[in-house]
């Protein structure tokens, strides 16, 4: 290919539908970014409209205590996301993104039609059901059961094409800067207008077997003596196939047990000479820099788990906590689901706030060409405001039980306090996750290899889906011991005869000992060094206090 033609193609392994370099100016443009948006926007509708109610549903259709139901919905959101590494695994290896996309939105499309009859016909009987006034009657084993089904249909649909969706190159989305806000509040995409493009790339094989071959390599040489020179170790050109087109990462010095499977010894030479197969031998320096860049990702990512668990809470506990308080404005029912909508308006004042405000203030405070805050700095910032969410939360709940009815036998509405005052746990919600999922997905993004990008956003989907695995787990445990000697427990049926307030501090807590363990991991985390991008990928990736 010519000097020019080489300048003017992406240079980071995307590839046209006939299989040969994505050139910049005609790939990625505004059209694939409007039918994608349009898509996500449609899908995020559908996928929200369920979860935002499924807690209700649950206690005022199938009868479940608060508790029980609000481990339910985490199960079933935690479902989601874990299923995003299926996604991950099918595009990286063998379907790529495009066919992985196709397939897991017609499992989607098949989950909600399925929800939408077994709900309608099996579920809400008799007719008008699900709110204190009428109960629902009972349903048999397979009527629920297919429910079950239903909703974790719409989990493997959803989740499976959700890292994949979100993959974009991150160097030459500056010109759609102005283009929409924030649509998906989930799964934080205005990345795909605000920094990224999107173009195909070829599945890059099994990661799990490239990863294997490193450790099994470095494990069969570790009592080799190791040179001093990092020259001297294996390496491959940029044109080798091994790395089917991708960027070459430069050597850095963590890790250095990993070196050793890029060691040659002299049986590695001779093999070489034979045509042997070594892999499992001698892996080269970017094969084993990728396993480096994923074990120094993962402090970081276990740190995001806890916030996860502070963010779950939005889709149960909070719904459950407004429906205990005073719902009505004059005659019109502010159903307590819809409260999630603070949610989304925050997200879209922190958003215009952080790109028109913010950031270019902390570009002009900092030092020239330094830019405005790093991924890993407002990652920490979300934590902190995760943890004033729980603390607001806990106070509304304070006030909640001040002014209810605690001998009620339906709680819903027994608090004279308006259902408004959750506006602010909601607010500190939306903003707490401009900075932490925003900046999480483009962190994992850029900071994952070329050959692995949708493993980047499946990092951020499976920290999601382990936080709401957590959040069941600590649930489960605060009943078991809040309930002996006969109590209430924190999270009874009758929240008014609980104290919810105290799970919400004991959230609060957990995320400030997260925040302090998140600092140090920052400080001591290393970006990944690209061939010719060294300089940039250590100064975006510095944290500082």
């Amino acid at each position: 290919m010519k000097e020019e033609q080489k300048e003017a193609c992406t240079q980071d392994g995307a590839i046209d539908w006939h299989g040969r370099p994505a050139f910049k100016a005609r790939s990625g443009q505004w059209t694939a970014g409007i039918i994608i948006l349009l898509n996500q926007g449609l899908a995020t509708l559908a996928f929200f409209g369920v979860g935002v109610n499924l807690v209700l549903f649950l206690t005022r259709v199938l009868g479940q205590s608060n508790a029980d139901a609000a481990n339910s919905v985490s199960k079933w959101t935690g479902t989601v996301y874990i299923f995003s590494l299926v996604g991950h695994f099918l595009s990286d290896s063998y379907w790529g993104r495009y066919k992985t996309c196709a397939i897991f939105q017609v499992i989607f499309v098949i989950g909600l039609v399925s929800l939408s009859l077994s709900s309608y016909i099996f579920l809400i009987r008799p007719r008008g059901c699900g709110h204190q006034e009428m109960p629902c009657g009972s349903q048999s084993g397979l009527e629920i059961a297919l429910f079950y089904l239903s909703i974790y249909l719409v989990a493997l649909g959803n989740g499976g094409y959700q890292p994949n969706i979100a993959t974009f190159d991150p160097k030459e989305g500056h010109s759609k800067m102005k283009g929409c806000g924030y649509l998906d509040s989930g799964y934080l995409l205005p990345l795909l207008w605000e920094h990224y493009r999107y173009r195909h790339f070829r599945p890059s094989g099994n990661p799990l077997s490239r990863f294997s071959q490193v450790l099994v390599a470095a494990t069969k040489k570790c009592n080799v003596h190791m040179p001093s020179d990092a020259d001297s170790l294996y390496d491959v050109n940029a044109n080798d196939p091994s790395i089917n087109g991708n960027r070459k990462i430069l050597h850095t010095d963590e890790f250095k047990l990993l070196d050793r499977a890029a060691y040659i010894s002299t049986r590695d030479v001779d093999d070489q000479k034979k045509g042997v197969y070594i892999q499992w031998l001698l892996c080269p320096v970017t094969q084993v820099e990728e396993v480096k860049c994923i074990l120094r990702l993962l402090p970081i990512w276990l740190c995001t788990i806890i916030y996860s668990v502070v963010f779950t809470q939005m889709a149960s506990l909070f719904v459950e906590q407004g429906a205990a308080m005073n719902v009505t404005v004059s005659n019109f029912r502010i159903p307590p689901a819809s409260m999630s909508s603070f949610d989304i308006l925050s997200v879209a004042l922190f958003i215009f706030l952080y790109r028109r405000v913010l950031d270019p203030l902390m570009s002009r405070l900092r030092k020239k060409d330094a830019g405005g805050l790093t991924e890993l700095q407002r990652m920490g910032i979300g934590l902190v405001i995760a943890v004033l969410a729980m603390v607001s939360a806990g106070i509304v709940e304070c006030y909640r039980l001040k002014y209810a009815n605690k001998d009620c036998i339906h709680c819903e509405g027994s608090s004279s306090l308006s259902i408004f005052w959750q506006v602010p746990q909601y607010a500190f919600i939306g903003a707490s996750e401009v900075f932490m999922y925003v900046s999480q997905l483009e962190f994992f993004n850029a900071q994952t290899p070329d050959g692995l990008k949708s493993f980047g956003s499946a990092l951020c989907m499976t920290s999601i889906s382990l936080g709401n695995y957590v959040s069941s787990l600590l649930m489960t445990m605060v009943m078991k011991i809040s309930t002996e000697d006969h109590m209430p427990g924190w999270i009874p049926g009758n929240l008014n005869k609980g104290h919810l307030d105290r799970f919400y501090f004991l959230l609060a807590g957990m995320a400030s000992v997260d925040l302090v363990i998140y600092i140090l991991c920052a400080r001591w985390y290393k970006c990944i060094k690209l061939e010719g991008k060294t300089t940039e990928n250590d100064e975006r990736g510095s944290f500082k206090v």
